[in-house]
């Protein structure tokens, strides 16, 4: 794929709610944490929905039916149907129908939201190695999955059945922290085994496929959390992208940013979808942003003015990607990003 290097965060003169026809919301770290809403976002996405914008829901965790996310969702305010959500679940069952036999068996490594989207697909999940499963499936099964799980799938990759994972986040937020996400758990069986999986989550094709095909979607932006899954699946599937700083990232990580994880927009949380985006300009060897302007040194990023901190950040973000061009920044920016408080 050949797209252009992207130098510095995009304005809009228009609320990005308006500009889109479809949001492509990811869940933990955008809409909630540890199963609470994040300030502002349910009014934010009311707001964008009742002037007309779709909400989709778009996520890497495939331990929750489509049914039991949008009964969550509904119960913290945000009205969902079950076919508004999109799950990895979903992304890897078609992935696997499309190479196995009808009525199949797969091993489940994993919670129901797995059996689920397998049964959906035509095909019979199974618990145990011995159960001649022609597929291993595993997806995040919660902090309670027993490591026997883990055994099953070992047992039959052992023996040459094919491996699948939903995705390969390494982390998920909860309300207490950080915490393993099915990558971890995908490790433990890759270096069991030697392995490798077939996966269909963000940021790979299966799930942008899955996402449009269930959406319809004509002019779609991901809103994420996260620059490795959300991000760079919007670079893969050549959409725009806005990232928000009620998740995993923070202001290092977006500046180090290769260009694969440089979203078209940065804003504090959702209120970003019922706004325009302000433009950052190029201003003699350095990039404004409101009253912000940063610039690029031998060693550290440099920013200098007052204002909106956001407009800050979107500033050093010009000057960092700049800098960096194909790769990713390694100057300094502690200081500038202490500064306005990131």
């Amino acid at each position: 794929m050949s797209q252009t290097v992207r130098t510095r965060p995009e304005g809009s003169g228009q609320p990005l709610s308006r500009a889109y026809d479809t949001a492509l919301l990811d869940l933990d770290g955008v809409v909630y944490a540890g199963g609470s809403a994040i300030a502002h976002a349910v009014e934010s996405l009311g707001t964008a929905r009742g002037g007309g914008m779709h909400l989709a829901y778009v996520t890497n965790n495939a331990l929750r039916t489509p049914d039991t996310v949008a009964e969550h969702l509904t119960e913290l305010g945000i009205p969902t149907e079950a076919g508004d959500v999109i799950t990895s679940a979903q992304a890897v069952a078609r992935l696997i129908s499309e190479q196995v036999p009808a009525g199949a068996r797969v091993l489940v490594i994993g919670g129901d939201g797995l059996r689920v989207a397998l049964r959906e697909r035509g095909l019979e999940p199974v618990e145990s190695a011995d159960d001649d499963p022609v597929a291993v499936v595993q997806g995040y099964g919660g902090p309670e999955l027993p490591w026997g799980r883990f055994a099953e799938a070992c047992y039959a990759i052992g023996r040459g059945v094919p491996w699948f994972a939903s995705n390969t986040d390494l982390t998920i937020p909860s309300a207490r922290g950080i915490v393993p996400g099915n990558g971890a758990a995908v490790e433990v069986v890759r270096i069991a085994t030697g392995a490798e999986p077939q996966v269909a989550g963000k940021p790979l094709t299966p799930m942008h496929r899955e996402t449009v095909l269930r959406t319809g979607a004509e002019r779609p932006l991901v809103v994420g959390d996260r620059l490795d899954t959300d991000i760079e699946g919007a670079f893969n599937g050549e959409v725009d992208s806005l990232l928000v700083l009620t998740g995993v990232t923070d202001g290092a990580q977006l500046l180090a940013a290769p260009p694969q994880h440089r979203p078209t927009y940065v804003d504090a949380d959702l209120r970003g979808l019922l706004t325009g985006q302000p433009e950052v300009v190029e201003e003699g060897e350095g990039f404004r942003c409101g009253g912000w302007t940063a610039t690029a040194g031998s060693d550290r990023l440099e920013l200098e003015g007052d204002g909106e901190v956001l407009d800050g950040l979107r500033a050093l973000c010009a000057a960092a990607w700049t800098a960096a061009g194909a790769g990713s920044c390694g100057l300094d920016g502690g200081k500038a990003l202490a500064r306005l408080g990131l």
